[in-house]
């Protein structure tokens, strides 16, 4: 695995603390949440690229900026409705389609060999991923809106993730002013749709660790490794996310671990071995 698909590697981990963190938000809205965590992200990101000299990456061209800001907001903005309108669990499951998506998307659109090896690896995910975040899901009537949000978001950020492959001329750089622009935009949606809650000591701690985190130096981790590495590989790895996110919540002391949750451990574990050792 070179220093790229590593790098991308890195950004799932941070991810994997996302549930964590925005429990230790809980009472901020969502959308107030995401332009905070955003605007924090997105000025520590601009405060390295001035010391680096490298300001001048954020003049991109508008196709740039639309894929960007496309990627960040669309995502957030679909995932964030999607959990409004429809049931979490449900949501979620659905959500949690882009790793996979990723992975079928870099055939047609990158022209990237898949192999019965690594979709075997990847149906081991979706199967762990399944059965750790879908126990006892349900579909109700009158949540079709929410759970089209939620196939919209994997969507978004699939095709997002597959096509950085194709921008790779943007430096990652550009990635600090793409993260400005989206707490801007989620700011705007926020006052306009949401109450507005000032946060408390807690909440700024963790406002802060998102966006030095999760919403912050994880996408320009995953900038790096899209662009350079194996999207197949990290698309395969990204199941190992919902799973590693809920053992940190059950080591918090937010849930109990289950037979579940070691089984859908090891499915995700074996299918991202099994991807991880295909050869090319």
């Amino acid at each position: 695995m070179g220093l790229p698909s590593l790098a991308g590697c890195g950004a799932l981990l941070l991810w994997a603390f996302l549930a964590l963190l925005a429990r230790m938000a809980a009472g901020i809205p969502p959308l107030e949440l995401t332009a905070l965590a955003f605007a924090a992200g997105g000025a520590m990101a601009l405060g390295v690229v001035a010391a680096r000299g490298r300001l001048g990456a954020l003049r991109q061209g508008p196709l740039a900026w639309v894929h960007g800001v496309g990627g960040l907001f669309g995502y957030h903005a679909l995932y964030f409705a999607a959990l409004a309108l429809a049931p979490a669990v449900e949501a979620n499951l659905l959500n949690y389609l882009w790793p996979l998506l990723i992975v079928l998307l870099s055939g047609p659109i990158l022209g990237l060999h898949l192999g019965p090896r690594r979709l075997a690896g990847v149906a081991l995910g979706f199967l762990g991923c399944a059965l750790l975040v879908g126990a006892g899901a349900s579909f109700p009537a009158g949540a079709f809106w929410g759970f089209a949000c939620a196939v919209g978001c994997a969507v978004v950020w699939a095709v997002y993730s597959v096509t950085s492959k194709r921008m790779a001329a943007v430096p990652t750089e550009a990635v600090a002013g793409f993260c400005i622009a989206t707490a801007l935009l989620a700011g705007v949606t926020s006052v306009a749709f949401e109450t507005l809650v000032m946060p408390d000591g807690r909440q700024w701690l963790a406002i802060l660790l998102l966006g030095a985190g999760p919403l912050g130096a994880a996408f320009f981790l995953w900038d790096a490794g899209m662009k350079r590495g194996d999207p197949r590989l990290l698309g395969t790895l990204a199941y190992a996310v919902p799973v590693a996110s809920t053992l940190l919540l059950v080591v918090a002391g937010e849930g109990a671990l289950s037979w579940r949750v070691a089984l859908a451990a090891a499915l995700v574990a074996g299918g991202g071995l099994l991807a991880a050792t295909a050869r090319g």
